[in-house]
């Protein structure tokens, strides 16, 4: 963005911003009709109205040209193409050939149609119930190990489509898996698991690109031991499934060659759900399910790889993020889904954003002029109403947020309160409309003007709502894959790299270092400064065992 910014496309930018600082939405709305027309866009079941930001035509005109002088189509062409745009890391980010639902053609199209088939035959082989564990018992149970991207869009995508899991009238047996999940290190997540799992009917998934994620790698020890002592060291293995990009790894781990589902070193973590590592959601919905997942998000792929910028969903999204973020100093995000079934999206998001665009210096190593990734938090509408939206409406720094809301039968309560929520935060709530509402109920003029500047909402807050048509894996696939997108776009523009993650390993190597000193060793003091030292000093105390 250091270039960037110095560019006639962004000094236009910054001059309109000053222009139309004094602009208010609700009177954006008032002098245009149309404006909600104007500002939303209807893709097959996806619908999003970004009207409520604040902006004009004439802004998004200006974002478009910021676009182009980023050079943003050739850098997607180069996304779709496979071209080596992780340049850190020397390789292409090439996760949408993952989703080309057969047409792809290319080095990777063969495997990639191997992989797609051998996922089905084995979910297929689990749901009939013809795979048998060690004990010869029908799988019942499913642990998918994994953390990062082998945890989040799983775990999202499973937990929205569990509603579909099967019909009733299908006469078919079947023994359609319980999918669970386990990320964290600390123990108590695989134990409660495990509680009341039993090794003969229990499966589990490894998923990590590596195989040697300590974290994934210590629960998939722990699960070991579990099915050891359950049911003896006889064939393990068939209770264990390797997906990672190091198959030589998970054999040396003990997994069984046929039970490995390989992937590429192009699939980034938080792009993987796409890949061998959605296995947890073709076990728990179907394959069919899956594929129609993949569909969703190749759809949006054709959408952004084709449709005109001032016409481009992702693009829209990430163009109004830019403005929000660099122009108007808003720098973080809320995502909001009014629907439970989404309630892992805001986590997903908040790993997609901000481990892909949370940069400080640019592909070529120069120091980034501005912000760059917002930070992202939310929950399930309307539970957040009760936690956080109070800041949202009268909170001193202004949050974009992003509502989600599905037209489903039922849902009518519940999009009443994401389109008030939208409302009000665009509206605001003048000092004249509180005095006004409070004139029948108060008993004098002096409680109503105690009361004014405490009810009084500053409004033209920005947001986008999302509409889906059905929560089907279809939309889930499109929703997914238009955030992905955004992203790409709003780091082209940023002038960084949205596919590696260095500052995540920096801590990991750390740790290794300071679980030695916890144990009683000597570390580097360079790597132990003084409070870390008292604290790991406090914590042996505490903990019992000083060495």
């Amino acid at each position: 963005m250091t270039g960037l910014a110095d560019t006639d496309a962004w000094k236009a930018l910054e001059r309109h911003r000053d222009e139309v600082a004094g602009l208010a939405m609700r009177e954006l709305f008032a002098a245009d009709p149309e404006r909600f027309q104007r500002l939303s866009i209807d893709l097959d079941g996806l619908f999003l109205d970004y009207s409520k930001n604040r902006m004009t035509g004439e802004t998004l005109d200006k974002l478009v040209a910021l676009a182009e002088t980023a050079r943003l189509t050739e850098w997607r062409d180069s996304l779709f193409a496979g071209q080596p745009i992780n340049a850190s890391e020397g390789r292409a980010a090439q996760h949408v050939a993952l989703r080309d639902n057969g047409s792809l053609t290319g080095d990777f199209a063969s495997e990639i149609a191997t992989s797609n088939l051998r996922l089905r035959e084995f979910t297929e082989s689990i749901r009939s119930g013809a795979y048998r564990g060690a004990s010869s018992e029908p799988i019942l149970h499913v642990v998918n190990i994994g953390i990062g991207g082998s945890y989040m869009g799983p775990l999202l995508a499973t937990t929205a489509l569990t509603e579909e899991f099967e019909s009733k009238a299908d006469a078919t047996p079947r023994t359609t898996p319980d999918v669970r999940f386990v990320a964290n290190l600390d123990g108590h997540d695989l134990a409660t698991t495990l509680r009341d799992l039993n090794p003969e009917t229990t499966l589990f998934l490894i998923a990590s690109k590596s195989f040697s994620t300590e974290e994934t790698m210590l629960n998939a020890a722990t699960a070991r031991a579990w099915l050891v002592e359950g049911i003896g060291d006889d064939d393990v293995s068939r209770h264990f499934v390797g997906l990672t990009a190091n198959p030589a790894a998970a054999l040396d781990f003990g997994i069984a060659a046929e039970n490995i589902f390989e992937f590429w070193d192009w699939v980034g973590g938080r792009f993987s759900l796409w890949s061998s590592v959605g296995l947890s959601v073709s076990l728990a919905a179907g394959n069919d399910k899956f594929q129609a997942l993949l569909a969703g998000a190749h759809a949006m792929d054709r959408h952004f790889a084709t449709a005109p910028l001032a016409a481009n969903m992702p693009v829209l999204l990430g163009l109004i993020g830019i403005w929000n973020i660099n122009f108007l100093g808003i720098e973080t995000m809320a995502v909001l889904p009014y629907d439970e079934r989404l309630r892992h999206l805001p986590g997903h998001l908040q790993q997609l954003e901000m481990e892909s665009n949370g940069k400080s210096v640019t592909r070529d190593g120069l120091p980034v002029s501005g912000s760059t990734a917002p930070v992202v938090f939310g929950t399930a509408g309307t539970v957040g109403q009760h936690s956080f939206h109070q800041h949202l409406h009268q909170g001193s720094s202004p949050v974009a947020t992003d509502f989600i809301g599905v037209a489903e039968p039922g849902h009518d309560r519940l999009i009443s309160h994401m389109l008030a929520q939208a409302a009000a935060l665009m509206h605001g709530r003048t000092a004249d409309e509180v005095r006004a509402d409070l004139a029948a109920t108060a008993t004098g003029v002096g409680s109503i003007e105690a009361l004014v500047p405490h009810m009084t909402c500053p409004g033209n807050r920005p947001s986008n709502t999302l509409l889906l048509r059905r929560l089907t894996p279809e939309t889930l696939g499109m929703l997914l894959a238009l955030y992905e997108h955004k992203v790409f776009v709003q780091g082209i523009l940023w002038g960084i790299n949205s596919f590696d993650q260095f500052g995540v390993e920096f801590g990991k190597t750390l740790a290794a270092d300071l679980l030695g000193r916890l144990a009683g060793d000597q570390m580097d003091d360079n790597n132990c400064d003084g409070s870390t030292a008292g604290l790991i000093d406090r914590y042996r105390l505490w903990r019992g065992s000083r060495r």
